[in-house]
């Protein structure tokens, strides 16, 4: 906001210190001035008045006060007269207010008799300072008054309000009222307006309307300082796309014993300009706010800022602020706890009188949050086998058993129970643009009553021949053992009566995680191309484990043989794999399913399971014959299953 040198000045009688100098006392103390420009014989500050201090600081008095408060320097309130009533020939103003809760306090006077003219040369060279046009003597006078105390003011024609009924309400959607800017602006449900009996005739906080603007026949007025609820005047300036200066500052909050004073200011102003005498004088403050109570520990001002400052220069600087013993003035918004005053003395006593000094403080280190940390190592290895991290919103269209009482939209009606339907949904939309999906996501579900925190991959083959399920199956092997946990294995996938109605996993191609006999989630099958692993991320954490057993790298090298079998296809690879490492004992080293067959070549039902198995030993380096005497031997027991045959 802009300020005038020349106004601010007007409040002392002491000089200044140069615009400039002045600049940089108040940056330093109060609010940054971004600019300091010459403008006539005036010199214009550009002040960024911060949000908590806009509802007493976006006028000049209010940056005055500081200036006085920061300097140490006497300051002049501005003159007022008492709002004295006398008989008139006009009717009574009869106000009602329909919305209690939105004005807590409503003042007017109503004047007779007064003059419109032009403005004096120096009402006119102030607002003309600050870039507002003049327009006439009450309304220039209304623009100075909200300039100089912050209280913005509305001016009525008496004699367009109909019925002499000023009904002050919340407006019904679609109702429409033009403003002084000839603008016709339709409301939506809840704005505020004054209305009399036929029209509305203000939009309250915002901008008065046409029907009861003030012209050079204007006799009689209505002048209103009321105070308003912030949250409305704002909604209703964004629903209307239309702001002013008036609601800018009502949506930061004004004092609300501001309004007699400001037209007690008003009114001696309007003695010189244009005459007129008070016949009415409305007031309506039903909840009256007085001064705050805060009890300020001065040895608390040491130890929270960290340097002392006299009890005598503390309680100047209480006062310069307008603290009277533990009462705060209700302008002072800002200020409710203790800390607040401290701060307060701070900026005044000035912060680069603060020496900067180390903290005298042991550091005791946070207890390790393993959730958070094995969180963070389970991304780490997902991600280093390619794996992308998404995050999808809590909520599922359908199929949840837990309701939003508020929900976002139709689509997002309940918490979700899984984390698979939202993935599904990024591989489809992601296959559009990508030949091959691998992503994961760690977040929480919602069945019941409870909730838990899972951890779930998605990943799809690059076309519809390749089937990843071993894929999946390793990265998941990966990851269980890079966490430390061992005893990993696989069961065929058994459904109970409840999983079985919402089953997504494909019979035969599904299997039950476990570690030891805990059952920690699923992987398996989704559709056509698509594999899946769901696992219980608060089970993982618990069996997860910092302290890895390392076996050294043997020095002698490693042999590997191929075998295919044939097999039924209700037979699971881990029985083979079983099989295979029981015969071959500590010398086989490592067995790994290389392809996995089952088409038209095949005998009906069959499927065929290649392997490649590692020998190696720790001691030296095994012979051909040892080799194949250890095949012969592998061989001869998965032979022994009559249905199962080793393809040579």
């Amino acid at each position: 906001m802009i300020f005038s040198y020349n106004w601010l000045q007007s409040f002392f009688e002491k000089k200044l210190p140069k615009p400039k100098e002045l600049a940089e006392v108040l940056t330093m103390h109060s609010f940054e001035v971004e600019s300091v420009e010459k403008k006539s014989k005036d010199w214009i500050l550009d002040i960024d008045v911060l949000p908590d201090r806009a509802h007493d600081c976006l006028c000049h008095l209010g940056v005055a006060r500081e200036i006085a408060a920061i300097l140490n320097v006497k300051f002049k309130e501005p003159q007022t007269a008492k709002l004295k009533k006398v008989n008139g020939k006009i009717k009574p103003i009869q106000v009602k207010i329909q919305c209690p809760r939105l004005v807590p306090r409503y003042s007017a006077i109503v004047i007779e008799d007064i003059e419109i003219t032009k403005s004096p040369q120096w009402l006119k060279e102030k607002l003309e300072a600050l870039g507002i046009r003049s327009i006439n003597n009450i309304v220039d006078l209304t623009n100075f008054i909200m300039l100089e105390t912050g209280q913005p003011l509305h001016v009525f024609d008496y004699d367009k309000i109909r019925g002499q009924k000023m009904i002050i309400q919340q407006s019904k959607k679609g109702e429409k009222i033009i403003t002084l800017d000839g603008v016709e602006r339709k409301l939506e449900k809840g704005a505020l307006v004054i209305k009399d009996e036929k029209e509305l005739t203000d939009l309250v906080g915002i901008m008065g309307g046409k029907s009861s603007e003030i012209d050079s026949e204007t006799k009689n007025v209505i002048l209103q300082a009321g105070n308003f609820d912030r949250r409305t005047i704002y909604l209703t300036s964004k629903q209307l796309k239309h702001s002013t200066d008036a609601s800018n500052i009502y949506t930061q909050g004004i004092d609300p014993n501001l309004t007699i004073p400001v037209l007690e200011r008003t009114y001696f102003l309007l003695k010189q300009l244009g005459g007129g005498k008070i016949v009415q004088l409305i007031d309506m403050y039903p909840k009256k706010v007085g001064p705050k109570k805060i009890k300020l520990d001065v040895d608390y001002v040491e130890k929270l800022l960290g340097v002392k400052i006299p009890k005598k220069e503390i309680t100047s600087i209480l006062k310069r602020l307008g603290v009277q013993g533990t009462e705060v003035p209700t302008s002072r918004l800002d200020i409710s706890i203790q800390e607040d005053l401290i701060e307060e003395i701070a900026r005044i006593y000035g912060y680069e009188k603060i020496k900067a000094s180390f903290p005298n403080a042991s550091l005791i280190p946070p207890e390790k949050n393993l959730d958070i940390f094995w969180e963070d190592r389970i991304k780490d290895i997902l991600k280093e086998v390619g794996f992308c991290e998404v995050y999808n919103y809590s909520f599922v269209e359908q199929d949840g058993e837990i309701e939003v009482a508020n929900p976002i939209s139709k689509k997002q009606k309940y918490l979700r129970p899984s984390l698979i339907p939202n993935l599904l949904k990024n591989v489809k939309e992601n296959l559009k643009n990508f030949e091959k999906i691998k992503i994961f996501e760690l977040g929480k579900i919602f069945f019941g009553k409870q909730e838990r925190k899972m951890l779930t991959g998605l990943m799809t083959a690059e076309n519809k021949t390749i089937n990843v399920f071993y894929q999946v199956k390793g990265v998941v092997d990966l990851m269980l053992k890079k966490l430390g946990i061992s005893d990993i294995w696989y069961d065929s996938y058994q459904p109970t009566l409840e999983q079985s109605k919402i089953d997504i996993w494909q019979k035969g191609e599904c299997a039950e995680i476990k570690i030891g006999q805990e059952e920690v989630g699923f992987l398996g099958k989704i559709s056509s191309g698509v594999v899946a692993f769901d696992i219980d991320f608060e089970k993982l954490a618990e069996l997860a484990s910092e302290e890895h057993e390392y076996r050294p790298i043997s020095p002698f090298p490693t042999a590997i043989r191929d075998l295919a079998i044939l097999t039924p296809q209700n037979v699971l690879v881990e029985q083979v794999l079983n099989k295979i490492n029981t015969a071959g004992g500590t010398l086989v080293r490592d067995v790994d399913l290389f392809d996995m067959y089952e088409g038209r070549e095949l005998p009906e039902g069959k499927k065929n399971l290649a392997f490649h198995i590692v020998f190696q030993a720790e001691d030296r380096t095994l012979t051909t014959k040892e080799i194949d005497k250890l095949m012969i031997k592998i061989i001869k027991v998965l032979e022994k299953e009559p249905s199962w045959e080793v393809r040579k």
